[in-house]
């Protein structure tokens, strides 16, 4: 099976998972093409994020499917087969304005009560919520100027 089939039905059980357990913070099936955008490798892997998926959660932080490919470990054994690691993919819930993040759902399994992480200690997650905050400002300009006129309203 190719790499990109592989990621094809990973992505399509994680929506299926989600909507079967009805997990309302976890979004549901994105329309349209995905869309990856890859930030700057580290030596510890790559690491994309689609636009396509960037939404408001029901607390009003935004959320983004990301994918994370970890560097693979070099050895003799695996010389011959130069196959890359194999990718995880995260839906993250990012507070721009703070620089946090939390990985709300790994594999299309839920983590209930995941904790909020600074992204200053890790380039791969400070770069896709630097690059998923700018893509999504319009979204999240929208958001707070509602909660300003709810606020005066």
């Amino acid at each position: 099976m190719t790499s990109r089939r592989l990621l094809s039905l990973v992505l399509a059980l994680c929506c299926c998972f989600a909507a079967l357990l009805g997990l309302g913070d976890v979004p549901m099936a994105w329309a349209g093409p995905v869309e990856w955008h890859e930030v700057p490798a580290t030596a510890e892997g790559r690491q994309w994020w689609d636009s396509g998926s960037l939404r408001l959660s029901r607390n009003g932080q935004l959320t983004v499917l990301s994918r994370f490919q970890p560097m693979a470990q070099a050895s003799e054994a695996d010389a011959p087969s130069n196959r890359p690691a194999p990718s995880q993919l995260y839906v993250m819930e990012l507070d721009c304005s703070q620089e946090l993040y939390r990985d709300i759902s790994v594999n299309g399994l839920p983590r209930f009560r995941a904790e909020w992480q600074a992204a200053s200690g890790d380039a791969l997650s400070t770069e896709t919520l630097r690059a998923a905050c700018q893509a999504a400002s319009n979204l999240l300009g929208a958001s707070s100027s509602k909660s300003r006129e709810a606020a005066d309203g």
